[in-house]
Formats: structure tokens, sequence, C-alpha cells
């Protein structure tokens, strides 16, 4: 064979090679697509022991194509959320009603969430990463200089990152560096709710419902801001989100030591109605759930 020849076949062949490379990247791409897009199918069901079965297998599937898709925004979007809310809504909660019985069991359990959450923060913060090179870095060294970096259109990706990382340093107040970080996952809600505060039908005005009350160095009454979080978080949601009641209750009410309101925010989340909002189903179903479990704790809520 002529070198002429032999490079024409060579050229041909990485051709080819590269070729397949584009086809399955872009294949890849295509399947994490499909699988960051469909949550509707989880939040709308309406039996949260199948999402707890199914979603560990969902969020490793969605693991695996990120391994060959490794910048692919939606799916680490997707997955910054999902462990965030898989590790509350079935791992967390579960903690918190078999404490009683079980305490040792309720530890570990707490660990496995803290694990999750902070699995759920390193992919919101790879998100955040595509959007700014060099984020994580800038953020610990000047992080005013890197959020101001950030847009409207970031807000989900601040949304869950901030959220999981300071649901882990709430489960970690043994943790002295874990409880140092604790500023910066404020930071990053601060900036979501300086770019679009009421994204998400109030979902950002609900954290703030509950984080008024522990702010630590807070300007303000604490109770008269998370009661005016939770006046927006209820009128952007028609009412019709279980979460923004029980927050109000495990914050304000018990903080307030209000028996009465506590009982009555409670049974405001127990009686919406799980079809009005479908796509809502699923969390109203779990903080019903926890409604219920609250009400049993009034005795250790209440002196």
């Amino acid at each position: 064979m002529s070198y002429s020849r032999l490079s024409c076949v060579t050229l041909a062949a990485w051709l080819f090679l590269m070729s397949g490379c584009s086809v399955k990247k872009m294949a890849m791409n295509q399947v994490g697509n499909a699988l960051s897009g469909g949550g509707s199918v989880f939040s709308s069901d309406e039996d949260p022991e199948l999402i707890k079965d199914a979603l560990p297998f969902s969020l490793k599937l969605m693991e695996s194509v990120l391994a060959e898709s490794p910048n692919h925004e939606g799916l680490l979007l997707a997955l910054a959320s999902g462990f965030t809310q898989y590790g509350y809504g079935f791992v967390q909660l579960d903690a918190d009603e078999i404490e009683d019985e079980d305490y040792d069991r309720a530890v570990e359990l707490r660990e496995r969430a803290a694990k999750l959450y902070l699995r759920a923060k390193r992919y919101g913060m790879r998100s955040l990463e595509e959007v700014v090179s060099g984020f994580e870095a800038t953020l610990k060294s000047d992080s005013e200089a890197a959020l101001s970096r950030l847009k409207k259109k970031d807000v989900p990706s601040l949304y869950w990152t901030g959220l999981s990382w300071a649901a882990a340093v709430s489960l970690s107040l043994d943790n002295p560096q874990l409880v140092g970080d604790l500023a910066v996952a404020e930071s990053l809600m601060e900036r979501a709710f300086e770019l679009d505060p009421d994204w998400d039908y109030g979902s950002l005005r609900s954290f703030f419902i509950t984080y008024e009350i522990s702010r630590l160095n807070g300007d303000g009454d604490p109770i008269k801001k998370a009661t005016e979080q939770f006046i927006k978080a209820k009128e952007l949601s028609s009412g019709l989100m279980a979460s923004v009641y029980v927050a109000y209750a495990e914050s304000v009410a018990v903080e307030k030591q209000d028996k009465d309101l506590f009982i009555s925010l409670l049974n405001q989340a127990l009686a919406i109605d799980l079809d009005a909002r479908p796509d809502w189903r699923l969390s109203n179903l779990i903080y019903q759930r926890r409604a219920k479990w609250l009400l049993t704790r009034l005795d250790w809520l209440f002196f």
C-alpha cells in the first residue's frame, strides 16, 4: 500500500471515529434532555412509596448519562434538585418520625440525608460552574464578584445549590467546617431572591419563612419578616402549596408558642385538594404527611 493511500485510509478511519464520538455525545445529550425534563412524571404521582422506590434508579441513571456528557446543564440541575428532594422527603422526614422509637436509626438516617444534600450541592455547584467558569473558587474568595455574574435564568441553580447546602449544614451542627459554610449558602439564596423573589410560585419565599426565624445576626423583627414572606408565598401559590403552611407553622407558630395558629395552619395544609394542582401532588402529599405527624407533637412543641 502506498503512503498516500495509507494516509487516506488513516484519515477516513479517524473521521469515522470522530463521527462516532460525536454521534454518541449527541445521543447522550438527547437522553440527558429526556431524563432531566421528565420531572412531572414523579411530581404528579399519587403514590409517594412508589416514587421512594423508583427515584434512586432514576437518579443513578442520570448520573450514568452525566458521566458521558459531563457538561449537561439540565442533568446537573435535575440531579441537584432530585437528591435534595429525595433526601428531605424520603430520608430526613423518616428520621424525624422514628426518633422516639429508634434514636440510633434516626441518627443514621440524618447522616445519610446530609450526605445526599452535599451530593446535590456538588451537582448544583457544577451547574453554576457551567455559567461562570471558576465560580466555586471565586465564591470563596470574593462571593460578591462571583454572584454578580449570575442572571435571572440562573435562579434554579442558585436555589437548589443554596437549599441543599443549607440543609446539609442544618443536619451537621457538630461539624465546624460545614457550619462555617452557612453564610455562603445564605448568599446564594439571597442572590436568587434579588434576581427573582417570586420564582416558582413562591418557593424562594417559602425558604425564607423558615430561614428568617433561624437567621444569625439578622436585621429587624424576624417574625414580621417571616410573616411577610408567608403572605406573599401563599398568594403566589394560590394557597395550594402545603409546604408554605407547614413552614410557617414549624417556624413562626412554634416561635410564638401559638398552638391554635399551629393547628390551624396544619389543617389548612391538610385541606388542600391534591387534584387542584396535579403537578404539585407528590410535594403536597409529603407535606400533608408532615402536617399529620406534627399534629401528634403538640405536647413536645408547646409548653
